[in-house]
């Protein structure tokens, strides 16, 4: 994957390629993904198992990573791109930033 930052501050793009592994279950999550353009797969292992079962597919204006900024918690599941993607990424401040304004 490519990292590319703007000018938003702490707002990055993300140029993946098919079949790279976006997000691994289990690791520690510090942003949230955007589906600018392209598809991908979300996949869980199951019950402890190494065989990974799909669960859903993303494209453009999903978003996929909260959980690990909402709870703090390892990431829930395995994301890889079926295409070409564009992402884009909230860190974990900003993240926390736009969910308490809009409780406001």
């Amino acid at each position: 994957m490519q990292w590319k930052k703007p000018n938003l501050g702490t707002h990055f793009f993300i140029i993946s390629s098919k079949n790279a592994e976006v997000i691994k279950q289990g690791e520690n999550g510090d942003v949230l993904y955007l589906v600018d353009s392209g598809t991908l797969d979300c996949f869980k292992s199951q019950n402890g198992n190494d065989e990974m079962v799909k669960v859903r597919d993303y494209k453009s204006g999903d978003a996929f990573g909260e959980l690990a900024l909402l709870y703090n918690a390892p990431r829930a599941a395995t994301i890889i791109a079926t295409s070409e993607c564009l992402l884009w990424s909230l860190d974990r401040e900003t993240f926390n930033f736009i969910v308490k304004e809009a409780a406001m």
